[in-house]
């Protein structure tokens, strides 16, 4: 196993709150080897001072030693580790694992009194739907000035001008007729991209925060999909972007052309600017907005019919962040966690139970645990580690802007990158983090992976720890190796093209997590990861779900659990020989999950 059977993950079976009050006693659980008879402490760190606890055995279930200790959420974020000293040495185990040394704090768990997340949000698989490719509705509704209109089964084009222009006319009317779909992959929360007015079909530059895009059917039909969403006891998640707008949005039109206006101070402008005002990635469409502006605080977040609480007001569950990790950072200005808390606060003024999910596209451990966003997107920990480990070696995919093709890893190194940026953040920072396998952004997995290694790829979205969003068409085997070319609208004239086989898969495994709480709430626990395979438990409450997921054939994985394994995903039941070892099976690609 790894880490010598040492274990804490800061998971509900470890942590006696992952809500605690400022000031209040928490006690932690550490598990270490029967030989560990005394010598375990944790470490607290107290207004940047150590403190060190003495842990008392609380049970020995004949396995493993269970540890106990109470310790204080003092500060609003409280580290802590383990010191482990005696029969197993000098040793430090921290959310990055087991150390033969001393290691900086950056990797200690974490212990946060800020305000926790909704508790719907553990429960949730998340549908991404990009409203233009996605479904047309009943209504023929004209295209808007700026569109370039397509017929449904014509190709994107992935290039040029005409890129953004291109219209297929997906609106929310049909949104609302295919829920049906959605559900088929166990999905109950919707997040739509941009659905405000905008001159482009991302809607990512938007012309007003104040209504829906008429194209798309209006407040009206948005208010239609809403309510049928709620009736089925689903939540709906807006995009709204918090860096910049449309350079037509009045705010932007208003402050280039009065220098006086309250406006002209939620932009940048200045001559040594490329277009006389700071726009996102040079994209003069999009202007930014300036977070030391009163004014666009007032307007975004702070102000009595703000639009973060307008929309919520309207009926949103809560918000994903555009280009979060941007926003209120430019040069000397670094006020993004300023604008997190702000949003977080506009949140919960109009509603308590909202979800605040950031945009990060590498690492966005620096933002999380700091009264904000409840999670991210979490592409560093989870999509790129997991395109490295299974992608087809035949493949040249690079991975958002990276100038290199993403590499081939092993196992080892992919869990490795898992545990790096896991350890960054606090439990439930991770756990409310989305785990991706393809969005509007990137490649569309079947194609980074191809049908069999994307269906293992599949089963680790389901059944790690995180909540799985699912890229409308990922379902049923859609392909695009870029992300306008992953874009391309769904088939909804006859299923032939589908893969049906990864849709029973998403089904299946949907109804997986539904059913076990492990896999929702419950904890992680890597016992080996090895090049071609990589196996975990996820664990709650005396429930153990062993999960397999193997990229090629390998050597049979040994491990030593003396109890039989009853198959949930996959045909072989495991029984231990009389040693008390089960043996894994040496197939791949496969992926197979047992109850223990």
């Amino acid at each position: 196993m790894l880490d010598n059977g040492f274990h804490h993950d800061g998971s509900p079976d470890h942590v006696s709150t992952l809500a605690p009050e400022p000031g209040e006693t928490v006690t932690v659980f550490v598990r270490t080897p029967p030989t560990q008879r005394d010598g375990v402490h944790v470490r607290t760190v107290r207004d940047g001072e150590p403190h060190f606890t003495e842990a008392v055995l609380d049970r020995d279930t004949g396995d493993e030693l269970w540890w106990r200790a109470d310790i204080t959420a003092h500060n609003t974020v409280t580290p802590y580790r383990f010191l482990l000293t005696g029969a197993s040495g000098y040793r430090w185990l921290t959310a990055a694992g087991l150390h033969a040394h001393d290691v900086p704090d950056h990797q200690d768990f974490r212990l946060s009194t800020h305000p926790a997340p909704p508790s719907w949000a553990a429960d949730a698989i998340v549908y991404e739907i990009f409203p233009d490719r996605f479904a047309r509705g009943g209504t023929a509704r004209p295209a808007p000035a700026w569109a370039l209109p397509r017929a449904w089964d014509d190709p994107v084009v992935g290039r040029g001008p005409e890129t953004e222009r291109q219209f297929f006319g997906g609106d929310l009317d049909g949104v609302r007729a295919r829920l049906d779909h959605v559900a088929a992959t166990g999905a109950n929360t919707l997040w739509l991209t941009p659905v405000f007015p905008a001159r482009s079909n991302h809607r990512y530059n938007a012309s007003a925060f104040d209504r829906i895009d008429p194209a798309l059917g209006g407040d009206a039909a948005y208010r239609a999909l809403i309510d049928a969403a709620h009736d089925r006891g689903w939540r709906v998640l807006g995009d709204l972007t918090t860096n910049h707008c449309g350079d037509d949005h009045p705010w932007f039109t208003t402050a280039r052309a009065d220098k006086e206006s309250p406006e002209r101070t939620m932009f940048w402008f200045g001559d040594d600017e490329d277009h006389g005002y700071a726009a996102w990635m040079g994209v003069p469409s999009l202007p930014r907005l300036d977070w030391s502006s009163a004014r666009l605080r007032e307007l975004m977040t702070d102000g009595p019919d703000a639009v973060v609480a307008r929309w919520l007001r309207f009926g949103l569950d809560g918000w994903r962040v555009d280009v979060a990790n941007m926003t209120g950072r430019r040069g000397g200005q670094d006020l993004t966690r300023e604008v997190a808390a702000r949003m977080w606060a506009a949140t919960v003024r109009e509603r308590a139970d909202a979800l605040l999910v950031a945009e990060h596209t590498h690492d966005a451990t620096g933002d999380l645990d700091a009264g904000g966003w409840h999670g991210t997107m979490n592409y560093a920990g989870f999509t790129r580690p997991v395109w490295s480990w299974l992608r087809d070696p035949d493949s040249t995919l690079p991975f958002l802007g990276v100038p290199a093709d993403v590499p081939r890893l092993g196992g080892d190194l992919a869990v490795a990158t898992m545990r790096a940026f896991a350890s960054r953040m606090s439990w439930r920072s991770f756990t409310h983090s989305w785990s991706i396998l393809s969005s509007h952004d990137t490649a569309r997995i079947r194609t980074v992976c191809g049908p069999e290694l994307a269906a293992v790829a599949t089963g680790l979205l389901y059944t790690l720890p995180g909540t799985p969003m699912v890229y409308a068409g990922d379902e049923i085997g859609l392909e695009g190796a870029w992300g306008e070319d992953a874009r391309r609208p769904l088939p909804w004239d006859g299923t032939d093209a589908w893969d049906h086989a990864a849709l029973a898969l998403h089904r299946d495994l949907g109804r997986l997590r539904h059913t076990h709480a492990a896999l929702r709430h419950g904890g992680l626990r890597w016992l080996h990861a090895g090049a071609d395979t990589v196996v975990f438990l996820r664990e709650l409450a005396g429930e153990r779900l062993l999960v397999q997921a193997s990229r090629a054939a390998h050597t049979p994985v040994r491990l030593p659990l003396a109890t039989p394994a009853e198959p949930l995903n996959g045909t072989t039941a495991l029984t231990p020989d009389p040693a008390g070892t089960l043996t894994l099976p040496a197939d791949g690609p496969a992926f197979h999950v047992w109850r223990l």
